[in-house]
């Protein structure tokens, strides 16, 4: 039923600890998990590789604040033969068993990531209030949500009763060494190539909260990487992929050109 949704070919991931042991025991009790950490650190990459370690599916969920309780458990339809019920990617990976990962949860409703609650206890049930059916989880169900701290606000947070559903994974930005080698990989860069763009996204970093919301994050670098492989200067590589998308003050990006002028 979700063979679409294997993931055939082992994504690279470069462990910076014990987080495989740690989310593979979780799985083996089937707890849920929370990755949190800052955008583009490897929350993704760590979700796929472990699907893929497990051998099951993964169903992925890009949440946003116009997400509707509907659009995760599914909705009537109408069809030729009259109305007939969609199950949403939530309700096809609690039934068959997938594991299902809802990114940036934060950005969703509240009123809409309550329906997941009664998912992470013991009950391990998804109420459909609109079919008036309670789908028991498949034993090899799992929710992952990934959530980034850096954005909690009064508006945009977790609510407590939420949180503390979860055994919770912390991810950064790696040591500078793994970066390069991330970078150098996933990029196909040379390590001394890829050692400057990790100087530079770490300096840029070291700005957070005196102008910059975030620093360069380890996905930028592979952008800039890629630019660069494909013949781009690095220092119009920076530019494109790290310093225009992050900030949209001249006297940031002065100074973050310098940040790269410096290093390069």
């Amino acid at each position: 039923m979700l063979d679409g949704y294997m993931i055939e070919a082992e994504p690279y991931y470069r462990p910076t600890g014990n987080e495989v042991d740690l989310f593979s025991a979780a799985y083996q009790a089937r707890l849920p998990v929370m990755l949190k950490g800052p955008t583009g650190c490897g929350k993704t990459r760590f979700i796929e590789h472990m699907a893929w370690r497990l051998k099951r599916p993964l169903v992925t969920i890009s949440c946003h604040e116009d997400m509707t309780a509907s659009d995760l458990v599914g909705r009537f339809l109408l069809d030729p033969s009259g109305t007939v019920w969609a199950d949403g990617p939530l309700t096809l990976a609690v039934r068959h068993g997938a594991i299902c990962y809802l990114d940036e949860i934060v950005e969703a409703r509240q009123d809409t990531t309550v329906v997941i609650h009664a998912l992470t206890d013991d009950r391990r049930i998804l109420p459909l209030e609109k079919k008036g059916e309670l789908v028991q989880a498949h034993p090899d169900f799992q929710l992952v949500i990934s959530y980034n701290p850096g954005y909690q606000s009064v508006l945009k947070d977790l609510k407590e009763s939420t949180k503390q559903r979860f055994c919770a994974l912390d991810f950064g930005y790696p040591d500078p060494s793994v970066e390069t080698e991330i970078v150098a990989s996933e990029a196909g860069i040379d390590s001394a190539t890829a050692h400057t763009l990790v100087e530079i996204a770490r300096r840029s970093r070291n700005l957070r909260g005196q102008g910059l919301n975030e620093g360069a994050s380890t996905r930028m670098l592979i952008s800039a990487g890629l630019l660069i492989k494909a013949g781009v200067p690095l220092g119009e590589a920076c530019t494109v992929a790290l310093i225009v998308p992050i900030t949209d003050d001249p006297d940031m990006r002065d100074a973050l050109g310098n940040v790269v002028a410096a290093c390069g």
